[in-house]
């Protein structure tokens, strides 16, 4: 099962999956967690390019770099784990690609869709969480924390526009797709998303 994990800056995405992940590991279920981009000795090497500051980087490029990212991920990471039935929890996958490059960058949503799908070798999540919150809430996190990379150091505007593009997409894909408030308290946000894994699951189920 790949459940995938988005949303804009600060979200909350790497808090929710740390506690899915130490929920499952402790019911003996196997687990594996992993990230976009990144994932591999690769994929980090790109994602120090993608993220640093000092670059500039063409949209189209950024497309590009993500999606190499992503294909080694998939290969190297992901397929073989879906193949021995191991949950993988992602924090970001190809839906990103679309918020932040086709609604954030504004290139052509199909287009960037597709060159993702071969990428993943048209694997798609069985699950999607979007943690939703305001944009204004996102930059107060950013500034917080320090140390804004590339993405987090674009203007408002770029960033509501890539959470328009993740409601709109989860309207798109709503039978994989779960939005969670992520103005929710930790714990709140992590029984809400375990419920929707064990509804999940379920319904899988013969």
């Amino acid at each position: 099962m790949l459940v995938t994990f988005e949303g804009i800056e600060a979200a909350g995405k790497s808090t929710l999956i740390e506690a899915l992940a130490q929920d499952l590991g402790t019911r003996g279920e196997p687990v594996l967690v992993t990230r976009e981009p990144g994932g591999t000795p690769l994929g980090d090497a790109l994602r120090a390019i993608f993220l640093d500051p000092s670059r500039r980087v063409d949209p189209m490029a950024e497309v590009m770099l993500l999606n190499a990212s992503r294909a080694q991920l998939v290969a190297d990471v992901i397929a073989p784990a879906l193949r021995t039935r191991t949950t993988v929890l992602c924090d970001r996958f190809f839906d990103a690609s679309v918020a932040y490059q086709s609604f954030g960058r504004g290139l052509d949503v199909e287009s960037v869709l597709e060159v993702c799908l071969v990428a993943t070798q048209r694997i798609a999540p069985d699950l999607t969480f979007l943690i939703d919150i305001p944009v204004a809430l996102s930059r107060e996190r950013v500034r917080a924390r320090g140390g804004a990379d590339r993405l987090e150091r674009e203007n408002g505007q770029f960033h509501e526009q890539v959470r328009t593009g993740y409601l709109a997409l989860a309207e798109r894909f709503a039978k994989r797709y779960v939005v969670l408030d992520g103005t929710l308290p930790r714990e709140a946000l992590a029984a809400a998303a375990r419920e929707h894994i064990e509804q999940r699951r379920n319904a899988a189920l013969p």
